[in-house]
């Protein structure tokens, strides 16, 4: 049992019929049925900086907040701030910078933010809580990969990898440039894609990186999935970065806490395996596509995201199992 599931047996289930997701399958939010046609999706995230920048933080800290409602096929209503901040530091301007750089992330996507909650803190941290709203016949879940679906990923993966780059002052700027570009990029268009193709299930790659992710879909879906290693794209200088030893101890645990249900090819390397566990901050949106339609969802995720990857396909086997290849 992981530390995050000892802690999470203290949350019960709910026995409610207009619960539509919680806690359970590890969904991306919870989605609270109103009527037959509408339901809220509710989600909050907030992190520590992982750029110099306080205004491509608060940027970065947006989109990764909205980012969970758009993994659910719903679509943003409002926001509220979550901020911890030094009061001390309060006349130096940064908490300006962050706030405008997360505002100026919503109000691009008509998003208003209608207040929020602030405490004194050593450690800056910012985020939101996201509220949205979906058609529960049209949600986007964890829980209904099916075998044979496509494995389609909407952004290159590295993140946490440049982070501790970053940290380290050993990224270089067009580095830092391209990934903060792709940490910005919102995953609305993605998810338009994704939800008119008619896409159930899905998630957004986060903090448990790419199989920690797909772990978790494949478990509440009661399928298996491989990967290929080779296919799966990577922000420019993360295979680099990582090569040199510049790994996040939080990728590092991740790839132990798979290591039991994901099992690799011997031309798997060391470095693309830690990649693949690398935890992310704004990643894209991993969808299992129906076969017969992943041409199309492909075609039309060209120029609309970051990346329009096939990274492998789901397959029968035992619940939460991964092959890299």
């Amino acid at each position: 049992m992981s530390e995050l599931t000892q802690v999470l047996r203290h949350v019960l289930p709910v026995d409610d019929p207009n619960v539509l997701v919680g806690h359970i399958t590890g969904d991306d939010a919870a989605v609270y049925r109103l009527s037959d046609d509408r339901a809220l999706v509710v989600t909050a995230d907030f992190f520590t900086p992982i750029v110099d920048d306080p205004y491509d933080f608060g940027r970065i800290a947006a989109t990764n907040a909205l980012s969970d409602i758009y993994a659910m096929g719903a679509r943003p209503l409002f926001v509220l701030n979550l901020v911890g901040f030094p009061r001390t530091l309060l006349s130096e301007g940064i908490l300006d910078e962050i706030m405008r750089g997360g505002s100026d992330v919503t109000r691009a996507v008509g998003v208003p933010t209608l207040g929020g909650h602030s405490i004194d803190d050593a450690e800056p941290k910012y985020g939101l809580v996201a509220i949205g709203e979906v058609n529960p016949a049209r949600m986007v879940t964890n829980a209904s990969a099916q075998p044979g679906d496509v494995l389609v990923l909407t952004k290159p993966i590295g993140s946490g990898v440049i982070a501790t780059a970053i940290k380290k002052g050993a990224a270089a700027d067009d580095v830092i440039a391209t990934a903060v570009e792709v940490m910005t990029t919102l995953n609305a268009d993605a998810a338009d894609i994704m939800t008119e193709a008619g896409v159930t299930a899905g998630t957004d790659v986060t903090g448990f990186g790419l199989l920690g992710h797909l772990r978790t879909m494949l478990r509440a879906s009661g399928v298996s999935a491989e990967i290929d290693a080779a296919a799966v794209p990577l922000l420019p200088g993360a295979r680099e970065l990582a090569d040199a030893g510049l790994v996040p101890g939080g990728s590092k645990r991740n790839l132990e806490d798979v290591s039991a249900d994901v099992s690799f090819a011997e031309s798997v390397d060391d470095v693309s395996r830690i990649l693949l566990a690398d935890a992310q901050t704004s990643g894209g949106l991993l969808m299992a596509v129906p076969s017969d339609r992943a041409g199309d969802v492909v075609a039309q995720l060209e120029g609309a995201a970051p990346a329009a990857s096939i990274v492998g396909r789901v397959v029968t086997g035992v619940a939460g199992s991964i092959r890299v290849e």
